[in-house]
């Protein structure tokens, strides 16, 4: 790991996936466990323990731990750490748990075994304590006091409809992973981890890696903030998610395709890296972009590029949130504690006509008319309406598979543009 970003936690990566006889003995004993089925959100969570992404933590946390989270961007022993990883179960199914047992994890359909935990503690979620997870994790500033966030959020944001249709019961505890789930097999080549981005990034000569989230294929302002992080680090790593996404969203299979094709086509091989995770979206925003940037930090990523509405969804966030967060968090001096992944923060960016290029706020001086205002909403939006792209959007070779997909769709897809996504300035205070 020489020259590369240390691990978050200063722990070096902690990973809980078993392999060999272990494995084998691990799998064994599950079965006179009692069984537990996990949500999407917590069988991503248990593979990044697994394979040291979401490093120093190796379970899910305690009351204290979820409280400290919370209420400052920290574990109890000080790491930074800005979003609850945690693991519900019904009350039915708790009233069987006590602390000090095993379970094992089932996936959510309830078929494969994920992993095996030894449970510490279990604490009720009441209503009131789901209420408190949503205003400090999901409500920004786009919202002006939590009336109005819950006069919202409740029907229209998913990360809210998540957290409040958990389990009224927590379990903590240290986790044993035995599976990656279908990810291995199904993204051959592009699901990587930890350890392997960092063996591709020193055979690379890497040092200063820039990371890109995208839950989006790639469209033009994608490509271009890619192109600035190359220009000033030595390679950026597009990394997309291949975890679930919300209805609407198009599939990871598709974006994958699209990504690779645009690499491909428009980008020197040697400066860049294309690897999907395992997570589901959570749509924190700010707070999601802060957890971006802490497990691309495992990855081996020194910096992670934070544009317009990161992590959003609808108008809950403002604009450039994502970014001014970053100088808001806690920074412990201990080794190891605080976030050593720094943004890479980028204005609003758009084709311009007038400029004849990319550009972005700081760079063009030209009226609204004369840009291109990009987003993955609005694309999506034109594409499912069977609409035409506007030109300098994308490259037609992604629009060519995008069209593939949405012509075998059977029903269209209901898109709602949300401010950022139609292009609109950024509001004032945000």
């Amino acid at each position: 790991m020489s020259g590369l970003v240390a691990p978050h936690g200063g722990k070096g990566l902690t990973c809980c996936l078993l392999g060999g006889g272990e494995l084998e003995m691990e799998k064994k004993k599950a079965g006179h466990l009692k069984k537990i089925s996990v949500s999407a959100r917590e069988k991503g969570d248990l593979i990044m323990m697994g394979i040291g992404g979401f490093s120093p933590l190796n379970g899910f946390m305690t009351r204290a731990d979820w409280k400290e989270v919370c209420d400052n961007f920290l574990l109890c022993d000080g790491t930074f750490w800005p979003i609850p990883v945690t693991l519900s179960v019904s009350r039915a199914e708790a009233s069987g748990i006590a602390a000090g047992d095993e379970i094992a994890l089932l996936d959510p359909r309830g078929q494969e075994l994920l992993a095996t935990m030894r449970v510490t503690e279990k604490y009720p979620m009441t209503g009131t304590d789901k209420k408190y997870e949503c205003e400090k994790i999901f409500m920004g500033q786009g919202t002006a006091s939590p009336e109005d966030f819950w006069k919202i959020a409740a029907g229209e944001h998913p990360g809210v409809q998540m957290v409040m249709n958990q389990g009224d019961v927590n379990l903590a505890g240290p986790v044993r992973v035995v599976s990656q789930g279908e990810y291995p097999a199904k993204y051959p080549g592009i699901y990587l981890t930890p350890e392997e981005t960092r063996k591709i990034f020193q055979e690379k000569g890497w040092r200063d890696v820039a990371a890109l989230q995208l839950r989006n294929p790639m469209h033009r302002s994608h490509e271009y903030l890619c192109k600035i992080a190359v220009e000033v680090c030595d390679g950026v790593f597009i990394h997309s998610l291949v975890g679930n996404l919300k209805p609407g969203d198009i599939p990871a299979e598709v974006r994958v395709r699209c990504i690779d094709a645009l690499i491909h086509k428009y980008f020197v091989s040697r400066h860049v890296l294309h690897g999907g995770y395992p997570l589901d979206m959570r749509y924190a925003g700010p707070r999601e972009a802060l957890l971006h940037a802490t497990f691309r930090q495992n990855y081996g990523c020194s910096r992670m590029i934070i544009g317009r509405d990161h992590a959003g969804i609808g108008n809950f966030y403002g604009l450039f949130e994502a970014q001014t967060i970053f100088d808001r968090i806690p920074y412990p001096d201990k080794p190891g504690k605080a976030l050593i992944c720094k943004p890479l923060k980028i204005d609003l960016t758009f084709y311009c006509h007038k400029c004849d290029g990319m550009a972005s706020l700081r760079t063009c001086p030209h009226a609204k008319e004369d840009r291109v205002a990009l987003s993955g909403t609005a694309l999506r939006k034109f594409l499912s309406a069977g609409d035409r792209v506007p030109d300098h959007f994308g490259r037609a070779e992604v629009f060519e598979i995008l069209r593939e997909y949405y012509g075998g769709l059977a029903a269209k897809t209901e898109i709602r543009l949300h401010r950022a996504a139609a292009g609109e300035p950024e509001p004032a205070g945000s």
